[in-house]
């Protein structure tokens, strides 16, 4: 009896540890791609460095050029607000994460932007089929600031979508952007800028608050892309919708508060008005 006895405790020692070695390691989620950040203006911006509603042969590009106005200040919000924490973001992807516990990872690095460097720190937690991000950021020298968190988010683990919030920065430690992107699990589809601050660095109502732009891609269609922009124009709020073609540079807008009509005005591969086909 007492052999039997033994053996069984030998065999629960054996399954013991055989379980214990075969215990999978924890697998950290992949980051959304950086492109889940960006918006793709490259239609609208030209050698002409800035929209002109005329050629410099005098050949009117209204339609065009009302397009890239209108996409102009979101684009500059990428190339200043968004600037930085995408670069940053960018480089993670060459870094691996270390485990700490409660499915949370972290990925540490320092990046030079600008002639600055700064440190960067993200985290990724999973839970159930989604993922919850933390990008936070510290510098030192020459504007130096503690860490503070610079963006936040989430996305489904299957890649499929998220949204991203930026803070505006460590000053102003506070909403300022609100970053919505679906992908088709390969492909980014659409991403849409929100822009959330509700007040502005005089600590007034933010006028511009609750403008958006949505990028977004479509198949099948003479317009594979396309611009939803709802937009503060300095008195109001106005509506633009915007198609064209990342092939042949040709598109069409819509927008009643500008051209006082419903009606779709185009242009062609070379930016000049066109009668809409």
């Amino acid at each position: 009896m007492e052999k039997i006895t033994d053996l069984l405790l030998i065999l629960i020692l054996i399954a013991g540890l055989t379980s214990g070695c075969s215990k999978e390691k924890p697998v950290p989620p992949a980051l959304p791609p950086v492109e889940s950040m960006k918006i793709d203006f490259s239609n609208f911006i030209t050698e002409k460095k800035r929209a002109s509603f005329y050629d410099a042969k005098g050949i009117e590009t209204a339609s065009w050029a009302f397009s890239a106005l209108a996409a102009g200040y979101w684009n500059s919000i990428m190339v200043t607000t968004l600037a930085i924490p995408v670069i940053a973001y960018e480089n993670a992807a060459r870094h691996s994460p270390v485990y700490l516990e409660d499915n949370t990872w972290e990925w540490k690095y320092d990046t030079r932007v600008f002639m600055a460097t700064y440190r960067i720190r993200i985290t990724g937690r999973t839970y159930g089929h989604n993922a919850e991000w933390k990008m936070y950021v510290s510098m030192e020298g020459n504007g130096s600031f503690p860490e503070f968190l610079w963006m936040e988010g989430n996305s489904r683990l299957d890649g499929t979508g998220g949204q991203w919030t930026l803070n505006h920065c460590s000053f102003f430690n506070e909403p300022v952007m609100q970053i919505d992107w679906t992908s088709d699990g390969t492909h980014i589809q659409t991403v849409k800028y929100t822009y959330i601050r509700e007040l502005n660095d005089s600590r007034e109502e933010d006028p511009f608050r609750t403008s958006f732009i949505e990028f977004g891609k479509k198949s099948g269609s003479t317009y594979d892309a396309y611009f939803v922009i709802h937009y503060f124009n300095g008195s109001g709020f106005s509506d633009v919708e915007v198609e064209w073609s990342t092939t042949e540079k040709h598109g069409r807008v819509r927008c009643r508060a500008f051209f006082a009509d419903d009606e779709w005005h185009c242009w062609n591969g070379n930016y000049v008005n066109i009668f809409c086909p």
